[in-house]
């Protein structure tokens, strides 16, 4: 049988009558030829002129005998020696086997398999990487499902919308006229959008996101940023203010890729800033990193909601954001092309009505390139 434990089992077997053996034969050697005589030395003569004849060893069976108490010693011995070996491999392979039965079991999609971490060392650093490995994929499975759900239910709409209006028109319960055509082409815009964020995010998180670095002022790309906002804050009469606290750094960055997210950051804080509300953009460098904040004064998210602001398609005030036009991958956008620059994205509230911050950090001024020279 081709198992493990058979051999291991066969090769302590091996060894223990191996090592049994060399005493066994120096014993009987030893018995042959320098004991088991009757007493008379080898090659005298007895008292009747005859030679003197050894007493054979073995010629009385019930007679117990020196060698014959060593042997059967020795036999137990290695009985018992054969018994542990064969029961110590059994234990040892034991786990093997059950992970064996795991293994088939993941690959048959019963992700939730685990196996007990226990035996040697190194079956419990086998053990404890294959439950990372399976909760991993799990993980992935589960976000998998997630996303595959939540992009049939944001496809979902716009479609509805596209299929019972042509439907309409074809019943003519009213005329294709141009305003029609708009609303139908605003919908294939809002599919359009979706996809090409779907892609974004897809090479983000595959770490295959091309980024065209270039020198970049933060400081002259945070305020024309934040001009081209304003004359969409004035709209809701929401202040945009920008606040350098002290000279920014020159960094080596996409700069698109960055002024979308600062545009993700500043749209989110809009929707949930009300009239005569602030948001404000605030730079801060440090010798080994750049935070940049935005801030607003607004709606706050609740505690529960903070953890998940950044997943995909999560949304705490989901009429709202629907009727904002949003795809709900803006925020999980943001985090991936930060990171995809070696930075961290966090998100801070006190609760409703407390505003909220976002605060991006790039670090690693060696990828960055940061100068604090003046320019």
């Amino acid at each position: 049988m081709n198992r493990l434990w058979v051999r291991i089992s066969l090769t302590f077997v091996g060894v223990v009558f191996f090592v049994i053996a060399i005493p066994i034969t120096i014993v009987l050697t030893s018995a042959v030829f320098a004991g088991a005589f009757d007493n008379q030395p080898a090659g005298l003569v007895s008292s009747d002129g005859e030679a003197a004849r050894p007493r054979p060893l073995f010629e009385d069976a019930s007679e117990s005998h020196p060698v014959f108490d060593f042997l059967h010693f020795f036999a137990f011995v290695a009985l018992l020696g054969a018994a542990v070996g064969v029961l110590s491999t059994r234990g040892l392979t034991a786990p093997l086997n059950k992970l064996v039965e795991a293994a088939k079991a993941v690959g048959a999609k019963n992700l939730s398999r685990r196996v007990d971490v226990k035996g040697t060392d190194e079956i419990k650093a086998v053990a404890q990487a294959f439950n990372e490995m399976a909760a991993e994929l799990e993980k992935a499975e589960t976000l998998r499902t997630n996303l595959l759900n939540d992009v049939a239910h944001e496809l979902r709409t716009p479609i509805t919308v596209i299929q019972g209006s042509l439907r309409a028109i074809l019943d003519d319960v009213y005329e294709m006229d141009k305003a029609e055509i708009a609303r139908l082409y605003d919908q294939t815009r809002h599919l359009s959008r979706l996809v090409d964020d779907l892609r974004e995010l897809a090479q983000a998180e595959a770490n295959q996101l091309p980024l065209n670095l270039t020198s970049v002022n933060v400081e002259d790309w945070v305020q024309g940023t934040a001009a081209a906002f304003r004359p969409i804050s004035a709209e809701k009469n929401v202040t945009v203010l920008v606040e350098v606290l002290s000279q920014p750094p020159q960094i080596m960055a996409d700069q698109a890729r960055l002024t979308q997210c600062l545009h993700n950051l500043l749209n989110n804080a809009l929707q949930h800033t009300p009239a005569g509300g602030t948001i404000a953009i605030r730079v801060d460098p440090a010798p080994d990193a750049l935070f940049l904040r935005v801030q607003d004064t607004g709606e706050g998210i609740e505690a529960q909601h903070l953890p998940y602001i950044f997943d995909r398609f999560y949304r705490p005030d989901l009429a709202r954001s629907r009727q904002a036009g949003g795809t709900g991958l803006g925020l999980a956008i943001t985090r991936s092309y930060v990171e995809a620059h070696g930075g961290t994205i966090e998100v801070a509230s006190e609760g409703p009505g407390k505003g909220t911050t976002f605060t991006i950090q790039l670090r690693g001024v060696p990828n960055l390139c940061c100068d604090y020279s003046d320019t």
